[in-house]
């Protein structure tokens, strides 16, 4: 089969010719992809700056808060004996801490129980309670006392079985058996402390009597006396089912470890004003505002000499939004404390728009947290009064809503590129379209100009025959 090329008839360097008039007509569609790639610059930079204001975002939710600004910090002077929280709502104060007791459950447990021993069968009910010289006085719920039976049957023919049926009633009493080469034991303890969780336990049956307890009556011996945690707070005695003190003061609640010798000096613990939660926050707002405002100022900018806009440079909605933040960050705060401005405080302005934290000033402003917290958090009486953070975080959540500027833009700029998608697929049509046509076209052409090549060379060897004849 011959192999023919466009050209090779006429002798143009026709590909060269439609390679250069496609790239002509070509030049839409570069531009259109540009333009594509300007548009995808712009969804990540908006998209860059909506995670910045989602930082800053979470940055403001902690200054709205009051416990930001009037929360507590508990100290011990020795934390391996005692531990403490405060809230805000504790009085700064501190308290002397000894501990005498700790609290324990009641344990008890049975006499030797050999293969010989006889079980048998029938009840064991368990009252919890607390001992005194009367006996026992139960516990009570919804009028009720607290406690619990067991069905033993000639089944339970061992104490293991015995234990089992014990716990599976999953009562404030837990079974164990403990085993020497003498024989097995049942154990008793009770699952919580304090002196209410002891118990007694009452046998119906004659081989379950000895498992039957009463405080002074019964088989079973107690090793463990039920009892709470006492200690001394402030000279003052103090006790507890455990050993956490909760709420042993407004908002404070202690939590001890052991018991501590007569010689040994009290812990001290000591509650003050919490200010380093405080100034970290504002720490973080600082570094986050300092984030988006380079940002920003990076994208909206124009470089005269190397003649560079940046990527959103003329863009409204981030020019908008510089101007909105530095709107907020200069305007006042919640009234009726001592500052109305975050220079005040110490965060000022910088001549790039950054801000700037003067430490000495933060720290005298931080010794008067009731007046931060009202320049900060919400006014309870009145919303149009509402503190500085509040109202920035009610911008930053309105800017990151479902129908907020990010939200608008991101769209706007995705139904910009699916018309420029749509563009580059009619433009990519035509020129495809335009280049059959032209190859079609020289085609033709080569066909006509092979042909009359052919026929001038048939006339010439006619006039060279007809000249040859005629000498």
């Amino acid at each position: 089969m011959a192999i023919s090329s466009v050209g090779i008839g006429s002798g143009l360097d026709v590909e060269t010719i439609v390679k250069q008039l496609v790239a002509l007509e070509s030049k839409p569609i570069t531009a259109l992809q540009t333009k594509a790639s300007g548009i995808n610059t712009q969804i990540s930079a908006f998209s860059q700056l909506k995670s910045q204001i989602s930082n800053l975002q979470d940055q403001v939710v902690k200054l709205a808060k009051p416990a930001t600004w009037l929360g507590n910090t508990l100290t011990s002077s020795n934390s391996t004996l005692v531990t403490g929280t405060a809230t805000s709502s504790a009085v700064q104060a501190t308290y002397d801490v000894k501990v005498s007791q700790m609290a324990a459950g009641q344990t008890i447990g049975s006499g030797l129980v050999t293969s010989a021993t006889e079980l048998g069968s029938g009840t064991l009910t368990f009252t919890m309670g607390t001992w005194g010289e009367s006996g026992l006085t139960a516990n009570t719920k919804d009028g009720k006392d607290v406690s619990f039976s067991v069905n033993i049957t000639e089944a339970d023919d061992s104490l293991a079985k015995i234990a089992a049926k014990i716990n599976a009633e999953k009562g404030d009493v837990s079974a164990t058996v403990l085993k020497d080469h003498t024989g097995e034991r049942l154990v008793l303890q009770s699952k919580t402390t304090g002196v209410n969780s002891a118990f007694k336990v009452e046998a119906e049956g004659a081989g379950l009597q000895q498992f039957a307890y009463g405080g002074t009556d019964g088989k079973m011996t107690r090793s463990v006396e039920a009892k709470d945690t006492l200690a001394t707070i402030n000279g003052i005695q103090m006790a507890s089912h455990t050993n956490v003190f909760e709420e042993v003061a407004a908002g404070v609640t202690l939590t001890v470890s052991q018991k501590m010798a007569d010689a040994d000096a009290p812990v001290r613990i000591t509650i003050a004003n919490d200010t380093a939660t405080a100034k970290t926050a504002l720490k973080n707002l600082v570094e986050s505002y300092n984030a988006l405002s380079s940002a920003l100022t990076t994208m909206t900018a124009y470089d005269k000499d190397t003649k560079t806009a940046g990527t959103l440079q003329g863009d409204s909605t981030a020019v908008n939004l510089q101007s909105a933040m530095r709107r907020i960050l200069s305007g006042p705060g919640g009234s009726g404390g001592e500052f109305s401005s975050l220079s005040q405080i110490g965060l000022a302005f910088q001549k790039d728009g950054t801000l700037k934290i003067d430490d000495t000033k933060l720290d005298k402003a931080l010794k008067d947290p009731e007046s931060l917290s009202k320049f900060f958090t919400a006014d309870v009486d009145d919303a149009n009064q509402d503190g500085f953070a509040v109202r920035l975080k009610d911008f930053t959540t309105g800017l990151l809503s479902t129908d907020g500027t990010f939200t608008t833009k991101d769209n706007t700029l995705k139904d910009a590129l699916k018309r420029n998608t749509a563009d580059q697929d009619k433009q990519t049509t035509r020129v495809t379209n335009y280049e059959a046509r032209l190859r079609a076209q020289y085609s033709r052409l080569d066909t006509q100009m092979a042909s009359l090549k052919a026929l001038d060379t048939y006339v010439s060897q006619q006039v060279t025959t007809w000249n040859k004849s005629t000498s």
